[in-house]
């Protein structure tokens, strides 16, 4: 990964203050030049113009020193943790694991968490943009790079960490998946804050409105990416389909799922489902998906189990978590980030930035609590509705000014450096641990039979825990 990619990652432009401001920081530089064998000492502002020295002087080469940003990065390391333990321990505990459909648990906060970030992220990466061009070209390769390794981790190739082997049949490869979602999101939300560098102010006016009429381009990418979700959700007509199931029984068998309907939220006949199965395929939607977990499929439920005898027969059926309409509403997710990420460049004081994120993340959550309850909008990460949107980036806005409190306010770094150590290297940790590279390397080390090893020892025995 080159530098300039690398700092679009971090989220990085300029060092703090010591007030946690992100103004850039002035640096001085001495030179020692020999003069009639005494030393003289010259200063020199760098951000000032360069002093006369003697030519016989070597000018010092001065290394600019960033420093990243440690709520981000603690905040993008707890987020990662959260992936990891739903991921290993939601079977044996389902109330942790991602609702079968409406509601909210501890999974279903980490999706929306991470592209918060990557909208904070971008705030503070493009804050300043010396070469628009460069600029798209990096966004453009990050956006691919994310995309191959989605396809590569979550489309089939891998199959860690039960299965030691490798390879996918194209006729069902899984084209989405979180780091595509991520992918597409950090591509919309990154090029209009590019494209639109010239046509935002450098200082903000007064009114408490002008840091939203200052980014009103970043406002309008989210609002039109909810009129399209909003739009097709509910006007899009739904026709019966088929599937057919390879997973459950000894032989394939075809369903037909009776719909002819609009706007409907429920598992069968919702337009995010049928806008994926139109545009990838039936075949190359995610063949697991939670709803599985409802009580009409299965008796088990919240756990996974087998299907009940009446259970309908979508219950059976595919369905992808991270497809296209839902990830078109998941870009208003990114746009409340970088709003997030706006406020720390222009708002230079402890006081005046929590006052606006905590009253905001309130806002989102009463604006949520509100749709979900009066059944208008219910919360649900499956389809990433309205509701869903705002419940999770008002948490997330939440936890963020929490971990800048304890961390830039009251100083309180060191509890809180393991969390930073993943966040600053969050991809490694992420294909290491949360897609199961470790788990199958440990897995691969087995004795005599390959379900004989670690890491089934210590999934027996937590499952064992649990229901014990």
């Amino acid at each position: 990964m080159d530098e300039g990619t690398k700092k679009m990652e971090e989220g990085l432009n300029s060092p703090l203050n010591e007030d946690g401001n992100k103004n850039d920081l002035k640096k001085q530089v001495t030179i020692k030049t020999s003069n009639g064998g005494s030393t003289v000492e010259h200063h020199r502002d760098t951000m000032a113009k360069p002093v006369a020295v003697d030519e016989a002087a070597e000018p010092p080469v001065v290394k600019k020193n960033t420093k990243r940003v440690a709520t981000l990065d603690a905040f993008r390391g707890l987020t990662i943790v959260l992936m990891i333990l739903v991921d290993d321990a939601g079977e044996a505990y389902p109330r942790i694991d991602h609702s079968p459909w409406n509601g909210c648990t501890l999974a279903d906060f980490v999706m929306p968490f991470f592209l918060f970030i990557v909208g904070v992220a971008i705030a503070l990466a493009l804050k300043r943009i010396p070469k628009k061009r460069d600029a798209v070209k990096k966004i453009i390769l990050r956006t691919m790079k994310l995309l191959f390794w989605g396809i590569i981790l979550q489309g089939g190739y891998s199959h860690a960490p039960n299965d030691l082997v490798y390879g996918v049949n194209m006729k069902f490869i899984r084209w989405c998946g979180i780091l595509q979602r991520i992918a597409l999101v950090y591509c919309v939300v990154a090029l209009i804050e590019t494209f639109t560098t010239k046509l935002r102010p450098t200082t903000l006016g007064s009114g408490h409105l002008s840091i939203f009429t200052a980014y009103k381009w970043q406002w309008l990418g989210g609002f039109v990416a909810f009129l399209i979700y909003m739009i097709t959700t509910f006007t899009l007509y739904v026709p019966d389909w088929s599937f057919v199931d390879r997973f459950n029984g000894d032989e394939p068998k075809r369903y037909t799922v009776i719909c002819g309907m609009r706007g409907h939220l429920g598992p069968a006949c919702n337009a995010v489902g049928h806008v994926d199965r139109q545009v990838w395929g039936v075949n190359h939607l995610y063949s697991q998906p939670v709803w599985r977990r409802l009580k009409a499929c299965t008796l088990n439920s919240p756990g996974d189990g087998l299907f009940s005898e009446d259970a309908p027969s979508w219950c059976r059926a595919p369905f992808e978590p991270e497809g296209l309409l839902s990830s078109i509403s998941a870009i208003i997710s990114g746009t409340l980030g970088i709003h997030y990420g706006h406020v720390l460049i222009h708002f230079k004081g402890h006081l005046e930035r929590l006052k606006h994120w905590v009253s905001m993340g309130f806002v989102l959550l009463i604006i949520a609590i509100i749709l979900h309850f009066t059944d208008a909008i219910p919360i649900n990460k499956q389809l990433y509705s309205f509701s869903y949107v705002c419940f999770t980036a008002g948490a997330a806005g939440i936890v963020f000014s929490g971990f800048y409190i304890l961390i830039d306010v009251l100083g309180l770094r060191t509890p809180f450096l393991f969390l930073e150590w993943i966040g600053m290297n969050a991809m490694l940790v992420f294909v290491m641990a949360a897609q199961g590279i470790f788990a199958a390397f440990v897995n691969g080390w087995y004795y005599e039979d390959p379900r004989n090893s670690l890491k089934s020892h210590s999934g027996a025995w937590l499952l064992a825990s649990y229901t014990n």
